[in-house]
Protein backbone atom coordinates (compact mmCIF):
# COMPACT_ATOMS: atom_id res chain seq x y z
CA UNK A 1 0.00 0.00 0.00
CA UNK A 2 3.14 2.28 0.29
CA UNK A 3 2.77 5.57 -1.67
CA UNK A 4 -1.23 4.70 -2.03
CA UNK A 5 -3.73 6.49 0.30
CA UNK A 6 -7.04 7.06 1.37
CA UNK A 7 -8.87 10.32 0.13
CA UNK A 8 -10.95 12.29 2.21
CA UNK A 9 -13.29 14.66 1.23
CA UNK A 10 -13.11 18.24 2.71
CA UNK A 11 -16.24 20.46 1.71
CA UNK A 12 -15.24 23.13 3.42
CA UNK A 13 -12.19 23.60 2.35
CA UNK A 14 -13.30 22.99 -1.30
CA UNK A 15 -15.50 25.58 -0.83
CA UNK A 16 -12.81 28.03 0.55
CA UNK A 17 -10.64 27.23 -2.89
CA UNK A 18 -13.39 28.26 -5.02
CA UNK A 19 -13.85 31.49 -3.19
CA UNK A 20 -9.79 31.72 -2.96
CA UNK A 21 -9.55 31.48 -6.34
CA UNK A 22 -12.67 34.02 -7.53
CA UNK A 23 -10.75 36.49 -5.37
CA UNK A 24 -7.71 35.91 -6.89
CA UNK A 25 -8.94 36.54 -10.42
CA UNK A 26 -10.86 39.51 -9.65
CA UNK A 27 -8.46 41.05 -7.30
CA UNK A 28 -5.65 40.74 -10.18
CA UNK A 29 -7.34 42.37 -12.42
CA UNK A 30 -7.79 45.59 -9.79
CA UNK A 31 -4.35 45.13 -9.11
CA UNK A 32 -2.93 45.18 -12.35
CA UNK A 33 -4.87 48.90 -12.99
CA UNK A 34 -3.81 50.14 -9.79
CA UNK A 35 -0.12 49.24 -10.52
CA UNK A 36 -1.02 51.02 -14.12
CA UNK A 37 -2.97 54.32 -12.50
CA UNK A 38 -6.01 53.70 -14.33
CA UNK A 39 -9.49 54.33 -12.49
CA UNK A 40 -12.06 51.20 -12.24
CA UNK A 41 -14.39 50.98 -14.84
CA UNK A 42 -17.25 48.46 -16.12
CA UNK A 43 -15.92 46.57 -18.93
CA UNK A 44 -12.70 45.65 -16.37
CA UNK A 45 -15.30 44.37 -13.58
CA UNK A 46 -16.99 42.62 -17.07
CA UNK A 47 -13.55 40.81 -17.46
CA UNK A 48 -12.86 39.81 -14.09
CA UNK A 49 -16.45 37.90 -13.71
CA UNK A 50 -16.15 36.52 -17.17
CA UNK A 51 -12.71 34.98 -16.37
CA UNK A 52 -14.34 33.99 -13.04
CA UNK A 53 -17.30 32.48 -14.61
CA UNK A 54 -14.73 30.69 -17.28
CA UNK A 55 -12.41 29.06 -15.10
CA UNK A 56 -14.47 27.82 -12.67
CA UNK A 57 -16.25 25.65 -15.83
CA UNK A 58 -12.62 25.06 -17.02
CA UNK A 59 -12.12 23.70 -13.18
CA UNK A 60 -14.62 21.39 -13.67
CA UNK A 61 -13.24 20.09 -16.59
CA UNK A 62 -9.66 19.68 -15.54
CA UNK A 63 -10.72 18.12 -11.43
CA UNK A 64 -9.10 20.98 -10.06
CA UNK A 65 -11.55 21.07 -6.94
CA UNK A 66 -11.11 16.90 -6.55
CA UNK A 67 -8.99 16.08 -3.59
CA UNK A 68 -5.53 16.23 -4.02
CA UNK A 69 -4.70 14.49 -0.63
CA UNK A 70 -1.91 11.36 -1.69
CA UNK A 71 -0.94 13.88 -4.73
CA UNK A 72 2.19 16.18 -5.03
CA UNK A 73 1.57 19.75 -4.12
CA UNK A 74 3.59 20.42 -7.74
CA UNK A 75 0.79 18.49 -9.20
CA UNK A 76 -2.00 20.78 -8.11
CA UNK A 77 -0.44 23.94 -8.89
CA UNK A 78 0.10 22.36 -12.15
CA UNK A 79 -3.74 21.62 -12.78
CA UNK A 80 -4.23 25.44 -11.37
CA UNK A 81 -2.11 27.02 -14.36
CA UNK A 82 -3.22 24.69 -17.26
CA UNK A 83 -6.57 25.51 -15.47
CA UNK A 84 -6.13 29.15 -16.29
CA UNK A 85 -4.07 28.31 -19.68
CA UNK A 86 -7.26 27.08 -21.17
CA UNK A 87 -9.83 30.06 -19.24
CA UNK A 88 -7.15 32.67 -21.03
CA UNK A 89 -8.24 31.75 -24.89
CA UNK A 90 -11.90 31.19 -24.22
CA UNK A 91 -11.89 34.78 -22.40
CA UNK A 92 -10.24 36.12 -25.75
CA UNK A 93 -12.68 34.34 -27.96
CA UNK A 94 -15.90 35.77 -25.66
CA UNK A 95 -14.38 38.94 -25.66
CA UNK A 96 -14.61 38.95 -29.50
CA UNK A 97 -18.13 37.52 -29.51
CA UNK A 98 -19.47 40.10 -27.67
CA UNK A 99 -17.06 42.87 -29.24
CA UNK A 100 -16.40 44.28 -26.18
CA UNK A 101 -12.25 43.51 -25.81
CA UNK A 102 -11.56 46.63 -27.94
CA UNK A 103 -13.22 48.13 -24.46
CA UNK A 104 -11.64 46.10 -22.07
CA UNK A 105 -7.98 46.50 -23.41
CA UNK A 106 -8.52 50.62 -23.77
CA UNK A 107 -8.84 50.58 -20.22
CA UNK A 108 -6.43 48.06 -19.19
CA UNK A 109 -3.89 48.55 -21.84
CA UNK A 110 -2.93 45.39 -23.69
CA UNK A 111 0.40 45.39 -21.68
CA UNK A 112 -2.19 45.26 -18.60
CA UNK A 113 -3.92 42.48 -19.85
CA UNK A 114 -0.62 40.38 -20.83
CA UNK A 115 -0.06 41.18 -16.95
CA UNK A 116 -3.38 39.86 -15.67
CA UNK A 117 -2.75 36.42 -17.21
CA UNK A 118 0.41 36.32 -15.55
CA UNK A 119 -1.04 37.70 -12.15
CA UNK A 120 -3.89 35.89 -11.81
CA UNK A 121 -2.56 32.19 -11.92
CA UNK A 122 0.63 33.65 -9.14
CA UNK A 123 -2.57 35.16 -7.21
CA UNK A 124 -4.07 31.64 -7.23
CA UNK A 125 -1.20 29.61 -6.25
CA UNK A 126 -0.07 32.35 -3.54
CA UNK A 127 -3.79 31.86 -2.08
CA UNK A 128 -3.87 28.34 -2.34
CA UNK A 129 -0.91 27.57 -0.75
CA UNK A 130 -1.26 29.69 2.37
CA UNK A 131 -4.65 28.06 2.57
CA UNK A 132 -2.99 24.63 2.58
CA UNK A 133 -0.83 25.95 5.45
CA UNK A 134 -3.28 27.30 7.47
CA UNK A 135 -4.93 24.05 7.53
CA UNK A 136 -1.86 22.03 8.15
CA UNK A 137 -0.82 23.92 11.03
CA UNK A 138 -4.20 24.28 12.85
CA UNK A 139 -4.55 20.41 12.52
CA UNK A 140 -0.85 19.34 13.49
CA UNK A 141 -2.19 21.37 16.67
CA UNK A 142 -5.10 19.75 17.50
CA UNK A 143 -7.79 21.77 15.79
CA UNK A 144 -10.74 20.33 14.21
CA UNK A 145 -9.12 16.70 14.89
CA UNK A 146 -11.65 14.16 14.61
CA UNK A 147 -10.87 10.22 16.19
CA UNK A 148 -10.86 6.99 14.03
CA UNK A 149 -10.65 3.50 14.91
CA UNK A 150 -9.52 0.52 12.62
CA UNK A 151 -11.26 -3.01 12.32
CA UNK A 152 -8.56 -5.37 11.61
CA UNK A 153 -4.73 -5.78 12.80
CA UNK A 154 -3.09 -6.83 9.64
CA UNK A 155 -0.57 -4.93 7.55
CA UNK A 156 -3.16 -2.78 5.35
CA UNK A 157 -4.29 -1.15 8.58
CA UNK A 158 -0.92 -0.74 9.68
CA UNK A 159 -0.21 1.29 6.47
CA UNK A 160 -3.38 2.84 7.19
CA UNK A 161 -2.43 4.18 10.48
CA UNK A 162 1.08 5.02 8.96
CA UNK A 163 -0.46 7.25 5.96
CA UNK A 164 -2.71 9.26 8.03
CA UNK A 165 -0.35 9.35 10.80
CA UNK A 166 2.10 11.51 8.47
CA UNK A 167 -0.85 13.20 6.90
CA UNK A 168 -1.86 15.56 10.23
CA UNK A 169 -3.67 17.86 7.74
CA UNK A 170 -6.51 15.44 7.18
CA UNK A 171 -7.47 16.36 11.01
CA UNK A 172 -7.36 12.71 12.08
CA UNK A 173 -6.06 11.27 15.40
CA UNK A 174 -6.23 7.59 16.06
CA UNK A 175 -8.10 5.95 18.73
CA UNK A 176 -6.72 2.30 18.61
CA UNK A 177 -7.43 -1.13 16.64
CA UNK A 178 -10.46 -3.43 17.20
CA UNK A 179 -10.58 -7.05 16.36
CA UNK A 180 -12.04 -10.41 17.29
CA UNK A 181 -8.82 -12.92 17.21
CA UNK A 182 -7.36 -14.46 20.17
CA UNK A 183 -3.82 -12.74 20.54
CA UNK A 184 -1.57 -15.10 19.31
CA UNK A 185 -3.25 -15.33 16.06
CA UNK A 186 -2.30 -11.47 15.85
CA UNK A 187 0.35 -9.84 14.14
CA UNK A 188 2.33 -7.89 16.13
CA UNK A 189 1.19 -4.43 16.41
CA UNK A 190 3.93 -1.74 15.95
CA UNK A 191 3.57 -0.06 19.50
CA UNK A 192 4.13 3.40 17.63
CA UNK A 193 0.86 3.06 15.59
CA UNK A 194 -0.79 2.12 18.82
CA UNK A 195 -2.73 -0.25 20.79
CA UNK A 196 -5.52 -2.90 20.38
CA UNK A 197 -8.61 -1.84 22.58
CA UNK A 198 -10.66 -4.69 21.90
CA UNK A 199 -13.46 -6.94 19.78
CA UNK A 200 -15.74 -5.84 17.51
CA UNK A 201 -18.73 -5.91 20.19
CA UNK A 202 -16.67 -3.58 22.09
CA UNK A 203 -16.39 -0.86 19.01
CA UNK A 204 -19.83 -1.61 18.14
CA UNK A 205 -21.11 -0.33 21.69
CA UNK A 206 -18.52 2.50 21.07
CA UNK A 207 -20.08 3.36 17.80
CA UNK A 208 -23.40 3.41 18.74
CA UNK A 209 -22.97 5.53 21.65
CA UNK A 210 -21.07 8.06 19.52
CA UNK A 211 -17.64 7.67 21.02
CA UNK A 212 -16.30 6.97 17.61
CA UNK A 213 -17.68 8.38 14.86
CA UNK A 214 -14.73 7.32 11.75
CA UNK A 215 -14.13 3.43 11.38
CA UNK A 216 -11.90 2.04 8.55
CA UNK A 217 -12.18 -1.66 7.54
CA UNK A 218 -8.87 -2.93 6.92
CA UNK A 219 -10.12 -7.08 6.76
CA UNK A 220 -8.97 -8.74 3.59
CA UNK A 221 -11.24 -9.49 0.66
CA UNK A 222 -11.48 -13.09 1.40
CA UNK A 223 -13.33 -12.49 4.45
CA UNK A 224 -16.49 -10.99 2.54
CA UNK A 225 -18.94 -12.65 5.78
CA UNK A 226 -17.40 -10.58 8.52
CA UNK A 227 -17.16 -7.31 6.42
CA UNK A 228 -20.43 -7.74 6.19
CA UNK A 229 -21.54 -8.94 9.83
CA UNK A 230 -19.38 -5.56 10.30
CA UNK A 231 -21.87 -3.62 8.27
CA UNK A 232 -24.62 -4.82 9.40
CA UNK A 233 -23.73 -3.93 12.85
CA UNK A 234 -22.56 -0.79 12.31
CA UNK A 235 -25.60 0.44 10.62
CA UNK A 236 -27.15 0.20 13.38
CA UNK A 237 -25.00 3.38 14.46
CA UNK A 238 -24.48 7.10 12.81
CA UNK A 239 -20.43 6.68 12.14
CA UNK A 240 -19.02 7.30 8.98
CA UNK A 241 -17.58 3.92 8.21
CA UNK A 242 -14.98 3.22 5.21
CA UNK A 243 -13.74 -0.14 3.48
CA UNK A 244 -10.16 -0.23 3.07
CA UNK A 245 -9.69 -3.32 0.41
CA UNK A 246 -6.54 -5.24 0.46
CA UNK A 247 -5.95 -4.78 -3.69
CA UNK A 248 -2.53 -4.24 -2.83
CA UNK A 249 -2.01 -8.03 -2.63
CA UNK A 250 -2.48 -7.63 -6.57
CA UNK A 251 0.21 -6.25 -9.03
CA UNK A 252 -1.32 -3.12 -9.54
CA UNK A 253 -0.21 -0.83 -12.27
CA UNK A 254 -2.00 2.14 -11.83
CA UNK A 255 -4.80 2.50 -9.18
CA UNK A 256 -8.10 4.20 -10.11
CA UNK A 257 -11.31 4.26 -9.00
CA UNK A 258 -14.16 4.43 -12.16
CA UNK A 259 -17.57 4.47 -12.44
CA UNK A 260 -19.82 1.77 -14.66
CA UNK A 261 -23.43 2.27 -14.58
CA UNK A 262 -23.62 3.09 -10.96
CA UNK A 263 -21.01 0.48 -9.93
CA UNK A 264 -18.00 1.57 -8.36
CA UNK A 265 -14.66 -0.29 -9.98
CA UNK A 266 -10.81 0.05 -9.72
CA UNK A 267 -8.74 -0.22 -12.19
CA UNK A 268 -6.15 -2.95 -12.21
CA UNK A 269 -4.13 -2.85 -15.39
CA UNK A 270 -4.65 0.68 -17.28
CA UNK A 271 -3.01 3.76 -19.39
CA UNK A 272 -2.07 5.79 -17.15
CA UNK A 273 -1.99 9.09 -19.05
CA UNK A 274 -6.27 9.77 -18.70
CA UNK A 275 -7.10 13.51 -18.50
CA UNK A 276 -5.05 16.33 -17.59
CA UNK A 277 -1.89 13.92 -17.08
CA UNK A 278 -2.12 12.74 -20.91
CA UNK A 279 -2.55 16.24 -22.35
CA UNK A 280 0.64 17.62 -20.18
CA UNK A 281 2.53 14.89 -20.72
CA UNK A 282 2.18 15.11 -24.94
CA UNK A 283 2.40 18.53 -24.41
CA UNK A 284 5.71 18.32 -22.87
CA UNK A 285 6.61 15.75 -25.68
CA UNK A 286 5.38 18.07 -28.26
CA UNK A 287 7.60 20.98 -27.13
CA UNK A 288 10.51 19.71 -26.43
CA UNK A 289 10.95 17.40 -29.58
CA UNK A 290 10.04 20.69 -31.60
CA UNK A 291 12.59 22.29 -30.14
CA UNK A 292 15.12 19.70 -30.34
CA UNK A 293 14.34 19.07 -34.07
CA UNK A 294 14.95 22.36 -34.56
CA UNK A 295 18.42 22.53 -33.18
CA UNK A 296 19.26 18.92 -34.16
CA UNK A 297 18.36 19.26 -38.21
CA UNK A 298 21.43 19.79 -39.35
CA UNK A 299 23.36 17.66 -37.40
CA UNK A 300 21.34 14.97 -38.32
CA UNK A 301 20.97 15.98 -42.15
CA UNK A 302 24.91 15.53 -41.97
CA UNK A 303 24.75 12.41 -39.97
CA UNK A 304 22.16 10.99 -42.74
CA UNK A 305 24.53 11.61 -45.92
CA UNK A 306 27.70 9.90 -43.71
CA UNK A 307 25.40 6.96 -42.86
CA UNK A 308 24.39 6.76 -46.51
CA UNK A 309 28.34 7.53 -48.05
CA UNK A 310 30.18 4.77 -45.95
CA UNK A 311 27.96 1.71 -46.21
CA UNK A 312 25.50 0.31 -48.56
CA UNK A 313 22.05 0.74 -47.72
CA UNK A 314 19.16 3.41 -46.72
CA UNK A 315 20.24 5.88 -43.91
CA UNK A 316 17.38 5.32 -42.07
CA UNK A 317 16.09 2.08 -40.54
CA UNK A 318 12.76 1.29 -39.68
CA UNK A 319 11.61 -1.17 -37.50
CA UNK A 320 8.25 -2.83 -36.52
CA UNK A 321 8.03 -2.67 -32.86
CA UNK A 322 5.04 -2.68 -30.67
CA UNK A 323 3.43 0.24 -29.64
CA UNK A 324 0.73 1.68 -27.61
CA UNK A 325 -1.62 -0.87 -26.31
CA UNK A 326 0.61 -3.47 -28.34
CA UNK A 327 -0.26 -1.43 -31.74
CA UNK A 328 2.35 -2.03 -34.02
CA UNK A 329 4.71 1.52 -35.21
CA UNK A 330 7.21 2.16 -37.27
CA UNK A 331 10.71 2.98 -35.13
CA UNK A 332 13.07 5.49 -36.99
CA UNK A 333 16.44 5.23 -36.32
CA UNK A 334 20.19 5.73 -38.50
CA UNK A 335 21.22 2.71 -39.87
CA UNK A 336 23.93 1.62 -38.11
CA UNK A 337 24.50 -1.95 -39.20
CA UNK A 338 25.33 -3.74 -42.22
CA UNK A 339 21.88 -5.31 -41.87
CA UNK A 340 18.19 -4.23 -41.77
CA UNK A 341 16.61 -7.11 -39.44
CA UNK A 342 12.86 -6.89 -39.16
CA UNK A 343 11.86 -10.13 -39.29
CA UNK A 344 10.69 -13.12 -36.63
CA UNK A 345 13.90 -13.66 -35.61
CA UNK A 346 16.01 -10.56 -34.57
CA UNK A 347 19.82 -10.93 -32.42
CA UNK A 348 20.74 -8.44 -30.25
CA UNK A 349 23.84 -6.35 -31.00
CA UNK A 350 26.45 -7.37 -28.38
CA UNK A 351 29.94 -6.02 -27.82
CA UNK A 352 31.77 -5.98 -31.15
CA UNK A 353 29.25 -7.29 -33.06
CA UNK A 354 30.34 -7.46 -36.81
CA UNK A 355 26.96 -6.25 -38.42
CA UNK A 356 27.71 -3.00 -36.76
CA UNK A 357 29.29 -0.66 -38.99
CA UNK A 358 32.45 1.35 -37.99
CA UNK A 359 30.10 4.65 -38.68
CA UNK A 360 27.41 3.07 -36.74
CA UNK A 361 29.73 1.76 -33.51
CA UNK A 362 30.26 5.35 -32.74
CA UNK A 363 26.36 6.73 -33.24
CA UNK A 364 25.20 3.49 -31.01
CA UNK A 365 27.89 4.74 -27.94
CA UNK A 366 26.57 8.25 -28.46
CA UNK A 367 23.03 7.14 -28.99
CA UNK A 368 23.12 9.28 -32.07
CA UNK A 369 21.21 6.57 -34.15
CA UNK A 370 18.33 7.22 -32.15
CA UNK A 371 17.74 10.71 -33.38
CA UNK A 372 14.91 9.83 -35.85
CA UNK A 373 13.09 8.63 -33.00
CA UNK A 374 11.96 12.75 -32.80
CA UNK A 375 10.13 12.35 -35.61
CA UNK A 376 7.94 9.05 -33.64
CA UNK A 377 7.26 11.83 -31.02
CA UNK A 378 6.03 14.13 -32.80
CA UNK A 379 3.70 12.18 -34.83
CA UNK A 380 2.33 10.81 -31.58
CA UNK A 381 3.30 7.00 -31.43
CA UNK A 382 6.25 7.62 -29.27
CA UNK A 383 7.21 9.65 -25.86
CA UNK A 384 10.16 11.43 -25.15
CA UNK A 385 10.42 9.48 -21.52
CA UNK A 386 8.72 5.21 -21.65
CA UNK A 387 9.93 2.21 -22.05
CA UNK A 388 12.15 1.26 -24.50
CA UNK A 389 10.47 -0.35 -27.73
CA UNK A 390 12.06 -3.93 -28.40
CA UNK A 391 12.12 -5.84 -31.33
CA UNK A 392 8.58 -7.73 -32.02
CA UNK A 393 10.48 -10.90 -32.03
CA UNK A 394 11.97 -10.06 -28.18
CA UNK A 395 8.49 -9.35 -27.26
CA UNK A 396 7.37 -12.52 -28.19
CA UNK A 397 10.27 -14.21 -26.89
CA UNK A 398 10.14 -12.94 -23.29
CA UNK A 399 6.00 -12.56 -23.00
CA UNK A 400 6.06 -16.17 -22.30
CA UNK A 401 8.91 -15.86 -19.92
CA UNK A 402 8.33 -12.80 -17.36
CA UNK A 403 5.23 -12.51 -15.79
CA UNK A 404 3.81 -8.77 -16.73
CA UNK A 405 5.64 -8.13 -19.55
CA UNK A 406 3.27 -6.84 -21.98
CA UNK A 407 2.40 -4.35 -19.04
CA UNK A 408 5.25 -2.19 -20.39
CA UNK A 409 2.84 -1.72 -23.52
CA UNK A 410 0.30 0.51 -21.39
CA UNK A 411 1.94 3.47 -22.83
CA UNK A 412 3.74 4.62 -25.20
CA UNK A 413 7.63 3.64 -25.52
CA UNK A 414 10.21 6.25 -25.44
CA UNK A 415 13.28 7.19 -26.46
CA UNK A 416 15.06 6.89 -22.95
CA UNK A 417 13.58 5.00 -19.63
CA UNK A 418 13.83 4.77 -16.02
CA UNK A 419 15.31 1.21 -17.08
CA UNK A 420 17.92 2.72 -19.48
CA UNK A 421 19.33 5.27 -16.92
CA UNK A 422 19.34 2.70 -13.97
CA UNK A 423 22.08 0.92 -14.80
CA UNK A 424 19.92 -1.49 -17.67
CA UNK A 425 20.61 0.15 -21.18
CA UNK A 426 21.68 -1.87 -23.93
CA UNK A 427 22.50 -6.34 -24.45
CA UNK A 428 19.96 -7.88 -21.85
CA UNK A 429 21.75 -11.36 -22.39
CA UNK A 430 20.48 -12.91 -19.74
CA UNK A 431 16.56 -13.22 -18.17
CA UNK A 432 17.65 -11.65 -15.45
CA UNK A 433 18.81 -8.55 -16.99
CA UNK A 434 15.49 -8.61 -18.92
CA UNK A 435 13.64 -8.71 -15.74
CA UNK A 436 15.79 -5.97 -14.06
CA UNK A 437 15.02 -3.54 -17.34
CA UNK A 438 10.94 -4.75 -16.68
CA UNK A 439 10.29 -4.09 -13.06
CA UNK A 440 11.82 -0.95 -14.10
CA UNK A 441 9.55 0.00 -16.76
CA UNK A 442 6.50 -0.77 -14.36
CA UNK A 443 7.70 1.14 -11.65
CA UNK A 444 8.23 3.78 -14.40
CA UNK A 445 4.14 3.62 -15.28
CA UNK A 446 3.23 3.54 -11.87
CA UNK A 447 5.26 6.66 -10.21
CA UNK A 448 5.09 8.62 -12.95
CA UNK A 449 5.14 12.22 -13.23
CA UNK A 450 5.83 15.12 -14.77
CA UNK A 451 9.28 15.70 -12.66
CA UNK A 452 9.96 12.30 -12.83
CA UNK A 453 10.35 12.38 -17.19
CA UNK A 454 12.27 15.64 -16.37
CA UNK A 455 14.78 13.91 -14.20
CA UNK A 456 15.13 10.73 -16.29
CA UNK A 457 15.30 13.39 -19.47
CA UNK A 458 18.44 15.37 -17.40
CA UNK A 459 20.10 11.52 -16.39
CA UNK A 460 19.80 10.49 -19.69
CA UNK A 461 22.32 13.14 -20.40
CA UNK A 462 25.16 11.32 -18.29
CA UNK A 463 24.14 8.15 -19.32
CA UNK A 464 24.93 8.81 -22.89
CA UNK A 465 28.14 10.64 -21.99
CA UNK A 466 29.58 7.61 -19.88
CA UNK A 467 28.39 5.19 -22.78
CA UNK A 468 27.41 3.21 -20.64
CA UNK A 469 26.41 -0.56 -21.84
CA UNK A 470 26.06 0.58 -25.10
CA UNK A 471 27.56 -1.35 -28.43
Amino acid sequence: MSGRTIQHPSSLLDIGLRIADMAAIVGSVYFVAWMQGIATGSNRLLAAAAGAIIFSVAAEITGLYRSWHGVSSERELLCNSITWLGTVPVLVLVGFLIGRLDQVTSELTRNGMLGWFFVAPLAMTILRAAMRIVQYVLRANGYNVRGFAIVGINEIGFELARSIECSPQLGLKMIGFYDDRPSERLPSLPSNLGAKIGNIDLLIDQARAGEVRIIYITLPLRAEQRVKNVLARLADSTANVYLVPDFFVFELLKLRWTNIGGLPAVSVFENPFYGIDGAVKRAVDLLLASLLLAVLAIPMAVIGLAVKLTSCGPAIFRQKRYGLDGKPISVWKFRSMTVCENGSVVAQATRNDARVTPLGAILRRTSLDELPQLFNVIEGSMSLVGPRPHANAHNEHYRKQIQGYMLRHKVKPGITGLAQVSGWRGETDTLEKMQRRIECDLAYIREWSLWLDLKILFRTIFTVLLKQNAY
